[in-house]
């Protein structure tokens, strides 16, 4: 401020990519990784899944997930009505142990509620995960936008500003990577689907050092975000701040709110190593 899934009922293997790469690995452990798998098809499914519908967009077996079900159902991490599936609130504990374990998210906390105070607007904290962006921390205002963000939400990096800052920090063969790879899809009639013009605006992000996305996403929302780094000056997460554009325009965004974020990452910047 998802990707394609592989839909196929074959059984041993799993997906190609990570989990494939790693057959011949004997420190791998391939039932945890499809648990892991099993888990994460249950993104964007608020009524829940069916074990054929898990089948169909994780690549596994029926037996495999009914037996990966069945061990998640018994530690309390799903829950299961008839022939539908869905997680249970436990499955939070494994996100809080990265959200507790982290001294970014935790450094983060007070600096986007300073922020946030100051402006009068949603202040967050994101990382970058694939071709996603994950929200880690955040600071809402009273005002609320239909976005609905909040900590633990995904949103594609191309048409975000804290994506864009987050894609502009990579390697030039990372950047060009997730550029061949990306397929951008259109959120409004003002997001950018071109790649070429993508490529502009995020090397544009590189030397201006902060990214400013209107309207990409949302209509209505506008947005300005800067890098976080530590003080070996690695990037490691974009904050921003964001807001509607009957409030807020283009150069109260630059002049008042680009100088309080700015100031946020150099704060943040001294306490991580």
């Amino acid at each position: 401020m998802g990707g394609t899934r592989r839909s196929t009922a074959s059984a041993a293997p799993v997906r190609s990519g990570v989990l494939g790469s790693q057959s011949g690995n004997p420190d791998f452990v391939l039932s945890l990784a499809r648990g892991l798998r099993v888990i994460e098809s249950f993104e964007g499914h608020q009524e829940g899944r069916s074990i054929v519908e898990i089948a169909q967009s994780t690549g596994l077996s029926r037996a495999a997930i009914r037996r990966l079900l069945l061990t998640l159902e018994l530690l309390g991490y799903v829950e299961r009505s008839r022939q539908v599936y869905r997680l249970k609130t436990q499955i939070l504990r494994l996100g809080f142990s990265f959200l507790s374990s982290s001294s970014v998210v935790e450094a983060a906390r007070p600096v986007l509620e300073q922020i946030s105070e100051r402006l009068h607007e949603s202040s967050s904290m994101s990382m970058l995960d694939g071709d996603q962006i994950v929200y880690v921390a955040r600071s809402a205002a009273s005002r609320i936008l239909a976005a609905g963000l909040s900590v633990g939400s995904r949103l594609p990096a191309y048409c975000t500003s804290m994506g864009r800052v987050l894609l502009a920090s990579l390697p030039d063969e990372k950047l060009n990577a997730y550029l061949r790879a990306v397929k951008p899809k259109a959120y409004t009639s003002k997001t950018m689907t071109r790649v070429t013009q993508l490529k502009k605006a995020i090397l544009q992000v590189r030397k201006d050092g902060y990214a400013i996305v209107e309207e990409e996403l949302e209509a209505g929302l506008r947005s300005i975000a800067v890098p976080v780094s530590t003080r070996s000056n690695q990037i490691v997460a974009a904050i921003n701040v964001g807001t509607h554009v009957s409030r807020v325009d283009r150069a109260t965004l630059i002049n008042q709110c680009l100088p309080t974020l700015q100031e946020g990452a150099r704060a943040l910047r001294n306490v991580l190593i």
